[in-house]
């Protein structure tokens, strides 16, 4: 691991302004990093933008519901850390917005803007990471199954992106690149949250990891990058989804449940990312903030480029 590359993506990332999700996948980088005098302040800044309803690290006008559970690792191990009422309380209100007050659908699946009742992709790294880390795992399953059941398509072994409950209709079933790479990444994290006794639940989650990596590779161009949607050539090649997928093949061998034989495609992705490191530590090219629709950076695109190299890291 260069650590002089990661300092200059790392401090790239902090000038990013940051929206719910970026603040809390930045600050699990941090913490698998090692980091945690950074994770703390991270952690910090989520409570204080945390909503009176319990949702942590909004910004103006912020009108996601999963996005902020992002923020919910770091707000823990502070509140270990620390041992501060000022994060055990926060913690405590993320958990309650996330059981007892989020937007659900009819099926109980968690919506992920406020108001409505479509499901993204997004929250099956977002609500999962939260659930995960609270110890509320047959509601994380709960929701891993749901979302699945709405998004994914057996055909393609791909996931689709947006979908309204309310009509009944896809609002986007474009195979977004990033998206699969949120739930491969989030279903990783998942299967480690587990605790071992549930061995079903485990089995689960490794066939669905395994058979979304199967597809995925099958879109992989020659430089090891992606296209933005995995199976339209006309769109624009992308950086993220092989940070992603690296991370949860590294993250995978690391526990033991993946098998060596994704070592080389994670290998390909990581030097192709690595290519894209700009010397002020952007990680170009990954789909840009703030809508997302073109090549640019991103702060997610930053903290992907981190938790690959920190699994990456532990793996060597």
């Amino acid at each position: 691991m260069d650590k002089t590359k990661i300092e200059k993506v790392k401090m790239a990332a902090l000038a990013m302004q940051r929206d719910s999700w970026e603040q809390g996948v930045l600050s699990q980088a941090l913490l698998e990093l090692g980091d945690h005098e950074g994770a703390l302040l991270l952690a910090r800044d989520a409570v204080v933008r945390q909503g009176a309803d319990g949702r942590l690290g909004l910004t103006y006008g912020s009108n996601t519901v999963t996005d902020p559970a992002a923020n919910t690792e770091a707000v823990l191990f502070a509140a270990e850390f620390t041992k501060d009422p000022f994060y055990i309380k926060a913690a405590s209100r993320m958990e309650d917005w996330l059981l007892n007050k989020a937007q659900r659908t009819d099926e109980g699946v968690l919506c992920h803007m406020l108001d409505t009742k479509q499901v993204w992709l997004d929250s099956l790294y977002m609500a999962v990471s939260g659930l995960g880390a609270l110890g509320h795992y047959s509601e994380m399953m709960k929701q891993i199954k749901g979302i699945r059941k709405l998004l994914w398509d057996p055909t393609k072994r791909l996931f689709s992106h947006m979908w309204d409950d309310q009509s009944r209709t896809f609002i986007r079933k474009n195979f977004w690149g990033v998206g699969n790479g949120w739930a491969a990444a989030g279903m990783a994290k998942a299967y480690d949250f587990l605790p071992d006794g549930m061995k079903s639940e485990k089995e689960l989650l490794k066939s669905h990891i395994i058979e979304l990596l199967d597809s995925c590779i099958t879109y992989q161009r020659p430089d090891g990058f992606f296209h933005d949607v995995l199976d339209d050539p006309q769109t624009f090649v992308e950086t993220n989804l092989a940070q992603m997928l690296a991370y949860t093949i590294y993250k995978g061998i690391l526990g033991g449940w993946l098998d060596k034989r994704y070592l080389n495609h994670a290998d390909t992705m990581r030097t192709a990312a690595n290519l894209k490191v700009d010397k002020c530590g952007l990680v170009l090219d990954v789909c840009g903030a703030p809508h997302f629709d073109r090549p640019g950076t991103a702060a997610e695109g930053q903290a992907f480029y981190l938790l690959m190299e920190a699994a990456a890291d532990k793996l060597r």
